[in-house]
C-alpha cells in the first residue's frame, strides 16, 4: 500500500470515535495492552509526561514540547485529533512521522490489528509508542484522547501527570457532573508519580486530593506566574495553559532536567514554529478579519465568545457546525443573537446536518442560512462581509480542519 491507501485503510477499516462517535469508543485498555505486548511494550522505553483535561490539554502539550525542544531535548509529541494530515498526531521535535514509517508500521501489523479488533485510536497510540521508542526520544508528551482512566494512552508510567481543567464534555461517556468527569480524568494519576493540576476548582479539590493521597502522589497546583512571555498562540485562554506549562518546566528542573529560564521563554514564544500547532484562535485572513478556533464544548465556546467581544468590528459573521451527539443547549445560549450565521456540515459521518442545526438554532434566536459544505458557508460569509467585519469559524474541530 502507498500512503494514501494506508490512510484510507485506517479511516475506513478501523472504528474511529471522531468520525463515528460512541459506537467506536472502547471502555477498556485491553486491546492497547495486547498490541503493545506484541510490540515489546515500547512505551516502557522512553520517559513521558501524560496530559488529560477537558480543555487546553493539546495547547499545553505543545507548549511543554516546545520548551523542551528549546532545551535541546529530542521530544516526542502525541496529540489528537489531527486537522489536515493524520501524521500531525505523531511528531518528534515538530516533524511529523514520515509517510514511509506509517506505511511500514501498518503493513507489518495489519494482521495483528484484525486479530485483536483494534480501534483507530488504539492503533495510533501503538504507532506513536513504537515510533518514539525506535527513534529513542529523550521524552514524549502524551495527550489523552478521551477521559483518562480508560484511555488507551493510560498504559504509560510517566514522570509527571498533568490535568489541565475539568468541565462538562462527553457526558454520555464520562459522566454528567464535574465530579464524575474529574474522577475519570484522575485515572491518569499513578502511584508515587507527581500530579500537576492546571486549575484549582472547588468541585474537584477533594477528588484530586483523595486520589493523590491514595496513590501517594505529590499533588501540585499550577500558580499564576504573572509573566509577560510573548507568544504567537493568541487567545486569553492560553494564559492558563502557559502557566501550567511553566509550572511543568519548574517541576522538571527540580527533577534534574536541564532547562534554563530562557528555554522557557523561547519555548513559549516559538511554540507554533517549533511544534506546528494550528487551530487555536488562528487568524486566517485580514480585511475582513477571519479567525477560527477548535473550541467545541461549553467552556471552550464561552472563552471564544469573550475573546470576540474584545475585537472591534462592524458586523459579526459566524460559520458554525457541530457533531450530532453534542448536547447543544448550553452552547447555543452562549452564542450572540446579533450575528449572521452560516450553518454547515463537516465532511464526517458524525456531523450534524446544516438544516437540523439551523432549526435547533432558531429557537435560540440565532438566525442564518444553511449550506451543504463548510467551504460554501465560508464563501458566502466572505461574500456578505465588508473589510471591517469579523468572520469567526468554529463549533467543531472538523469544521476548522476544512478551512485551515
Amino acid at each position: 500500500m502507498n500512503y494514501k491507501e494506508t490512510v484510507n485503510y485506517l479511516f475506513n477499516k478501523l472504528p474511529i470515535y471522531q468520525r463515528k462517535g460512541v459506537i467506536a469508543y472502547k471502555k477498556d485498555i485491553g486491546n492497547i495492552t495486547e498490541i503493545c505486548n506484541q510490540l515489546g511494550n515500547p512505551q516502557n522505553n522512553f520517559k513521558s509526561i501524560h496530559i488529560a483535561g477537558t480543555n487546553g490539554k493539546g495547547s499545553t502539550a505543545h507548549i511543554i514540547a516546545s520548551i523542551l525542544q528549546e532545551a535541546n531535548y529530542k521530544v516526542g509529541l502525541y496529540t489528537s485529533p489531527h486537522l489536515k494530515d493524520f501524521r500531525e498526531r505523531i511528531k518528534i521535535n515538530g516533524e511529523m512521522i514520515s509517510k514511509k514509517n506509517v506505511i511500514k508500521f501498518v503493513s507489518i501489523n495489519k494482521k495483528k490489528f484484525k486479530e485483536i479488533n483494534i480501534s483507530f485510536f488504539e492503533m495510533t497510540v501503538a504507532m506513536a509508542f513504537d515510533y518514539f521508542s525506535k527513534e529513542e526520544v529523550d521524552i514524549a508528551i502524551i495527550e489523552t484522547g478521551l477521559g483518562g482512566r480508560l484511555d488507551s494512552t493510560n498504559i504509560i508510567t510517566p514522570i509527571l501527570s498533568i490535568i489541565t481543567n475539568i468541565s462538562i464534555d462527553h457526558s454520555n461517556l464520562l459522566g454528567n457532573t464535574i465530579e464524575e468527569i474529574a474522577t475519570e480524568k484522575a485515572g491518569i494519576i499513578k502511584p508515587s508519580i507527581p500530579i500537576l493540576i492546571g486549575r484549582k476548582q472547588k468541585e474537584t479539590l477533594n477528588i484530586f486530593s483523595n486520589i493523590s493521597k491514595k496513590n501517594k502522589s505529590q499533588l501540585i497546583y499550577a500558580k499564576s506566574k504573572n509573566t509577560n512571555h510573548t507568544s504567537k498562540l493568541k487567545g486569553d485562554y492560553q494564559i492558563e495553559n502557559t502557566n501550567t506549562s511553566i509550572s511543568c518546566a519548574e517541576i522538571l528542573i527540580k527533577m534534574g532536567w536541564k532547562i534554563k529560564k530562557y528555554n522557557i521563554k523561547d519555548g513559549i514564544r516559538n511554540c507554533i514554529q517549533n511544534t506546528g500547532i494550528q487551530g487555536r484562535w488562528q487568524t486566517l485572513q485580514k480585511n475582513p478579519l477571519i479567525i477560527c478556533d477548535t473550541a467545541h464544548n461549553e467552556e471552550g465556546i464561552k472563552k471564544v465568545m469573550l475573546q470576540i467581544k474584545k475585537i472591534k468590528y462592524n458586523c459579526l459573521h459566524i460559520v458554525f457546525g457541530t457533531v450530532n451527539d453534542k448536547e447543544l443547549t448550553n452552547i447555543l445560549t452562549l452564542l450572540p443573537k446579533n450575528a449572521k450565521y452560516y450553518f454547515c456540515k463537516a465532511k464526517i459521518p458524525r456531523a450534524l446536518t446544516a438544516k437540523l442545526l439551523q432549526e435547533k438554532c432558531k429557537s435560540f434566536q440565532l438566525n442564518g442560512n444553511s449550506y451543504r459544505s463548510v467551504s460554501s458557508a465560508v464563501i458566502n460569509a466572505k461574500r456578505n462581509s465588508t473589510k471591517k467585519d469579523l468572520i469567526f469559524i468554529g463549533g467543531s474541530t472538523f469544521v476548522v480542519a476544512e478551512v485551515i
